[in-house]
């Protein structure tokens, strides 16, 4: 018996000794990723340490688990799976797979589980615009109680929720947190900083507008500056340039063009933030949670004077000012675009690609590397009213879904965390520039930065960016809604029918599949429940949206002075 438990004694004194040097080590590989990869921080090292020492305790029992996760590619999701995994793995011990595909297709992979129930992933991270369908859906892990419950052990200490600026965009109309955000980016105005400051211009164009060549506050200046560098400035140094910059393929990515919010930066919907209340940038009118149509006849405004108002221009202003070809091109194709140095100006540009638009040797960039461009603040249409949301943000989200085993789901957590985690997120932010946490946009790293940035950093640190949100919880199944955009403005956009039959029937559509949606049942809480029809005069009669058309639907063109927009930022003012 003396014998045995001396061996038993001494197998648990090795296994403990196993045990500490594995920690031990564990510590090492995470002081060796603090030192090499992980700085700047808004963390000392001691506080960055102290996380690493809790992922590692937190994430013990799960130590060689394989776990797979999914986002669209973007370079911080690059970042994430080349760099970010391996750390993770070397600190952890937890294996993951992070793919990287169209984020159409993660759209697809997160349908195909929500309806077979089986685990495809084992964390998502997709668009919080699909924030609708998950509250919904009774299929997505509500994170509030989950951090309270079954993950509370994996949940770190550290995390601030408070501090993630998109926290907002993933919140249910519950009140409960449906997803975690990991990267976000705006969609701008963009334009020749450069060349809206040349003297003879300037001079030029107030000479025949009667106002300032500067940042467009409405629509209308929008379209007088494009007129005026196509068919007036025509060309700088010898080569021909363009007013404007778009695109318009018949391709699923129109269709972001346009949920994006086209139709609120023409002020289609209502007042509210993140999203018009009741009606949003989609025209679908919600009354207490359920949403009860799109069409004006149901009191939506997805095919009303204002949303009519919004393609028609987009389709004008892409005949008439933007570079041959643009017309056929898609989103992918027209990205590069404005590198090659001839668009003065691009209503509508996603913040993403700033690192594409900062790399030296470009005709958009300076010797010093400072840029030749700025963004800024996009116009809004005749139809919007202070109050409104003004452009559209994306918001990149961990996403849980209960068809995933909890222990997998538990670890696929403790990822998710890692990767927004404070002594990760302000280097993530420095690679993608798609920054989520308010510490790290005002960090110092970014003040010395920001000037190579073109209004990245003021922007994120003004009080204009709460204006910029993504898709809302008005819609109530984005997947089956969302393809219907592309299709039915394609035919407008190719000539095939016109802007009033195209909303139309976009509205109607709609208002047919959430009336299947009705029917079936399929959403846990806050299904449709469609308004009957009646005269569209009666709703055009009501207050806010859907609006009436305008006797007026170009005022006076209105610009701002960048340099005075970026001073106001900075003292904490919107202008």
């Amino acid at each position: 018996m003396k014998l045995r438990r001396l061996f038993i004694t001494g197998m648990l004194t090795l296994a403990f000794l196993s045990l500490a040097t594995a920690g031990m080590a564990d510590m090492k590989a995470a002081e060796k990723w603090v030192d090499s990869e992980f700085q700047p921080s808004t963390l000392s090292k001691a506080e960055q340490m102290k996380e690493m020492e809790w992922f590692i305790k937190a994430a013990a029992p799960y130590k060689g688990m394989e776990i797979k996760v999914v986002s669209e590619t973007i370079p911080t999701h690059e970042y994430e799976s080349k760099v970010l995994a391996k750390a993770f793995y070397e600190i952890t011990g937890i294996k993951v797979t992070h793919d990287l595909i169209q984020e159409g297709d993660v759209i697809e992979k997160l349908q195909v589980q929500f309806q077979s129930g089986e685990n495809v992933f084992d964390g998502y991270i997709n668009d919080s615009d699909l924030i609708g369908t998950h509250f919904r859906s009774g299929k997505v892990v509500n994170l509030t109680d989950w951090m309270k419950g079954e993950g509370k052990a994996v949940t770190l200490p550290t995390l601030d929720i408070d501090d993630f600026m998109g926290k907002s965009f993933t919140t249910g109309p519950d009140g409960k947190l449906y997803q975690l955000p990991d990267q976000q980016f705006a969609n701008l105005y963009w334009f020749r900083y450069d060349w809206f400051k040349k003297p003879e211009l300037r001079k030029a164009f107030k000479a025949k507008y009667g106002y300032e060549l500067g940042v467009p506050v409405n629509w209308s200046a929008y379209e007088d500056i494009a007129e005026f560098f196509t068919n007036d400035v025509r060309e700088i140094d010898g080569v021909a340039i363009y007013g404007h910059m778009d695109y318009g393929k018949k391709a699923p990515d129109l269709g972001w063009r346009f949920t994006d919010a086209w139709l609120s930066m023409a002020g289609a919907g209502d007042k509210g933030l993140p999203n018009g209340k009741p009606v949003d940038e989609w025209g679908i009118r919600v009354e207490d949670c359920r949403p009860v149509g799109s069409s004006v006849s149901r009191g939506g405004a997805t095919n009303g004077p204002a949303a009519k108002y919004a393609l028609r221009k987009y389709m004008d202003w892409l005949r008439r000012y933007a570079p041959p070809g643009a017309l056929g091109m898609d989103f992918y194709q027209s990205l590069p675009y404005l590198a090659k140095g001839n668009v003065a100006q691009q209503i509508f540009w996603y913040t993403a690609f700033t690192a594409a638009m900062v790399e030296k040797g470009t005709p958009v960039v300076n010797a010093d590397g400072t840029p030749k461009w700025r963004m800024a603040p996009s116009p809004h249409g005749p139809y919007w009213e202070k109050g409104q949301k003004l452009g559209y943000q994306d918001c990149g989200s961990w996403t849980l879904l209960k068809s995933t085993p909890v222990d997998r789901r538990q670890a696929a957590w403790l990822f998710a965390q890692f990767c927004v985690c404070k002594t990760v997120s302000l280097k993530k932010a420095h690679v993608g520039l798609t920054p989520i946490r308010d510490s790290d946009i005002r960090d110092e790293s970014f003040t010395k930065r920001a000037p190579m940035l073109g209004g990245l950093v003021e922007f994120y640190r003004s009080p204009a960016r709460v204006s910029w949100t993504p898709t809302g919880t008005n819609v109530p199944d984005y997947p089956k809604l969302a393809q219907l955009w592309w299709q039915n403005i394609g035919e407008a956009v190719a000539g095939e029918v016109t802007v009033d039959t195209a909303m139309d029937n976009l509205a109607a559509e709609q208002d047919k599949i959430m009336m299947r949606l009705e029917r079936a049942k399929v959403l846990s809480i806050c299904g449709p429940k469609l308004n009957e029809p009646r005269d569209e005069s009666y709703w055009l009669n009501q207050p806010g949206a859907p609006k009436a058309k305008l006797a007026n639907e170009k005022p006076q063109g209105e610009t701002v002075d960048y340099d005075e927009l970026i001073k106001a930022w900075k003292q904490g003012k919107a202008m």
